[in-house]
């Protein structure tokens, strides 16, 4: 048995890794995508959702900050469970306020907490990952870890929302919806039981006890964040990290208002249920199929080859939402398709992002310095989502999604100063 493991059961990854990144996976898509169906179908307008919503992004934002307490403080196996518990009882708190007459202020203030508790989840749960498995064992359960972070993106997104279209037609919405995030809290109890019986021991996995480790720990820390603004390029890889996704950014703010909103509205009046259908699963289908090609071209001809095609992808792709937009079709195998290929086009796009998150990060400081490039991530989905509902409110569907395409030239001119060397093909 491998020494880094627990010293008094095997513990096959098999048991832990599927069940460890689905959980990863479904509180951030809560947070981030099925609360916005939710507060639409509650008669939240599409300014609140998209200011409030966008303002959940912020844990992620601020994540690297405060991983290293993560690592001075208890076990990651402990914080796991613990931010699993706290999950659950979040999501049930949610679920709580929804029948409340001022269920808006306060389901949000809860959400803050799911958010929070998400975001440390995600830094015990990568970082236990590291210390239960050796070096080859990483590589091996890496496809593994990302296919089921994505199967629940598929669940959560697709048929959770699917259910909770269901309910509506037997409760009222906020009893559908509240009904669905128990259910959801449920499972994450149940998360919680079975990792603590299932996750392995590492004797590398233990808390920093003196106040000298600590403060060694914690100086370490800003002097590797200081290290990251000094790289050559970081300004243009900070632009990068900031503009690439401003299409995106806005646009999945109100995909699924779009798509509920009234024809007179200038929506496409779909059901929950439809929705559930045509965005959570076909358009997370087409997400995941747009990844899957835009890694395997990325492997065989690098981030320098591939940079340009991605770049464009992920732009010319959102044309879809300007047809969508401008003749409203009713036919569903016409809105699957448009959806299906501006979420392939923005999965293929967004590999050169990530590619180029890896590629900036590479260093003394890898892992420290990827975590800082993934708050900027963050934030650069944060911010134009912050603004996203008002100007769609003022500018109409039709106008929005052109607005959306001009934005894309700060995609293809923020590429243009990006230098990539020829000896690097991640």
């Amino acid at each position: 048995m491998n020494n880094m493991k627990s010293d008094t059961r095997p513990v096959t990854p098999w048991a832990w890794i599927p069940t460890l990144y689905f959980a990863e996976a479904l509180p951030y898509v809560a947070v981030m995508s099925i609360a916005v169906v939710m507060y639409k179908n509650l008669g939240i307008s599409n300014t609140d959702i998209a200011l409030y919503t966008s303002w959940l992004y912020l844990p992620w934002v601020i994540k690297p900050f405060w991983s290293p307490f993560v690592d001075l403080l208890r076990t990651k196996r402990w914080w796991v469970r613990a931010m699993q518990l706290f999950i659950g009882a979040g999501l049930a708190g949610v679920a709580f306020t929804l029948p409340m007459t001022d269920f808006f202020r306060w389901s949000l203030a809860v959400f803050w907490l799911v958010a929070f508790s998400s975001a440390t989840h995600d830094i015990a749960a990568d970082g236990f990952y590291m210390l239960a498995l050796d070096t080859k064992e990483q590589a091996f359960y890496v496809g593994i870890r990302s296919t089921f972070y994505r199967i629940a993106t598929l669940v959560a997104q697709g048929q959770l929302v699917v259910l909770a279209g269901v309910l509506e037609q037997y409760f009222t919405v906020a009893r559908a919806w509240s009904i669905t995030f128990y259910l959801l809290a449920g499972l994450f109890i149940l998360f919680y039981l079975y990792h603590s019986a299932v996750l392995p021991k590492p004797r590398s996995d233990r808390s920093v006890v003196t106040h000298a480790d600590a403060r060694h720990i914690l100086n370490g820390f800003f002097a590797t964040f200081a290290s990251f603004f000094r790289k050559k390029q970081a300004g243009v890889a900070i632009l990068f990290m900031l503009l690439y996704r401003l299409p995106e950014a806005q646009l999945v703010k109100l995909i699924n208002p779009f798509l509920l909103d009234p024809l007179e509205a200038g929506g496409l009046g779909l059901s929950t249920a439809e929705v559930g259908w045509v965005y959570g699963t076909v358009g997370i289908i087409g997400l995941m199929l747009g990844g899957i090609i835009g890694g395997m071209c990325a492997a065989r001809g690098g981030l320098k080859r591939w940079l340009w095609p991605m770049a464009w992808s992920i732009s010319l792709t959102c044309l879809t939402f300007v047809y969508l937009g401008y003749f409203q079709p009713q036919n569903l195998w016409v809105i699957n398709c448009c959806v299906f290929i501006e979420q392939f086009g923005y999965g293929f796009g967004f590999t050169a992002y990530m590619l180029y998150l890896i590629y900036f990060s590479e260093g003394e400081h890898k892992t420290a310095h990827y975590a800082i490039c993934t708050g900027f991530m963050a934030a650069g989905m944060m911010l134009p989502g912050m603004a996203a509902g008002w100007l769609q409110e003022r500018m109409g569907y039709e106008a929005f999604f052109v607005w959306v395409m001009i934005c894309c030239v700060a995609t293809i001119a923020v590429c243009a100063f990006v230098k990539i060397e020829p000896k690097n093909k991640q």
